[in-house]
């Protein structure tokens, strides 16, 4: 009856296929803690990435700033004109939107390529595979770091309430990092295996970009809470930008981007369990 019950497989044979999943479960959440406490490898990895791509520049990792900068200005001179929208308003607004952004696309895309650019390392380097994801998200971070200073000039100079409520600001990044890490672990994956998959993340970014408001502002969208409430960058962006803009986050802001953290990170486990030990033959 029992083997009847589970499709013709004997209680041993599913109780061998379950541990054995626990096992590989096991050993993939292994893999990440161990990535984790190699953080001086990775750190460095990430700073020697920014600095590859700035090197014989004088000003370095500092056009980071300066291109965000001018982008911000000449977008929000631009799209005030043309949203017909106060520049006292706006311009702070579009600050604090494109920086939260820059984060959010930059781990995807670059998330993507993680296992991908590593290819060298990965076949060479006696190392967990999670520290390239590692890496993506800390050279993220710093361009973040860069860019919220862009932000910071634009409030004071437009007068923004800078208040207590930047007291969320890193509980909010935070969060997004972590999402952020399981984004670069399964579309890193996904992406050694299927080499198109970065050029279709890349693709709905940019499509992304123009239906969350990001140079436009939610309320310029009346009758259409259902298309801002359904898409997950709208909350990701919102539970940084609120308290850059004075404000508290929304309760269900936060909720949006814990649910996908958690489901975010279920499907990760199961898929890194399982073929995480292919990643040094897909690259």
């Amino acid at each position: 009856m029992s083997s009847d019950a589970h499709g013709g497989e004997s209680p041993l044979l599913i109780q061998l296929r379950q541990g054995l999943r626990r096992e590989q479960i096991d050993k993939a959440w292994r893999d990440i803690v161990a990535g984790w406490q190699r953080r001086e490898l990775w750190m460095t990895l990430g700073l020697h990435d920014v600095r590859q791509r700035y090197r014989r520049s004088k000003l370095g990792p500092f056009w980071i700033t300066i291109s965000m900068g001018v982008m911000v200005m000449a977008l929000g001179l631009l799209y005030g004109q043309i949203f017909g929208q106060d520049l006292h308003e706006y311009l702070p607004f579009l600050a604090a939107g494109f920086v939260v952004w820059g984060l959010i696309s930059t781990m995807l895309n670059d998330g993507c390529q993680a296992f991908i650019v590593a290819e060298g390392m990965i076949r060479q380097l006696n190392a967990p595979v999670s520290i390239y994801a590692y890496r993506g998200i800390w050279s993220t971070l710093i361009a973040f770091a860069h860019n919220i200073w862009i932000f910071f000039a634009v409030a004071l100079w437009f007068g923004v309430d800078l208040n207590w409520n930047l007291l969320w600001i890193p509980l909010a990044v935070f969060v997004l990092l972590v999402n952020g890490l399981w984004m670069a672990l399964f579309f890193g994956l996904l992406s050694a295996r299927f080499r198109d998959v970065p050029l279709i993340v890349g693709s709905v970014v940019q499509v992304l970009f123009f239906v969350t408001p990001v140079i436009w502002r939610p309320e310029m969208l009346p009758g259409r809470a259902l298309l801002l409430d359904l898409n997950p960058f709208y909350h990701m962006v919102e539970i940084v930008r609120a308290p850059m803009l004075g404000q508290a986050p929304g309760l269900e802001h936060w909720l949006t981007v814990l649910t996908i953290l958690l489901v975010g990170w279920a499907v990760t486990l199961f898929f890194y369990s399982a073929y995480r030990w292919r990643i040094p033959y897909w690259v």
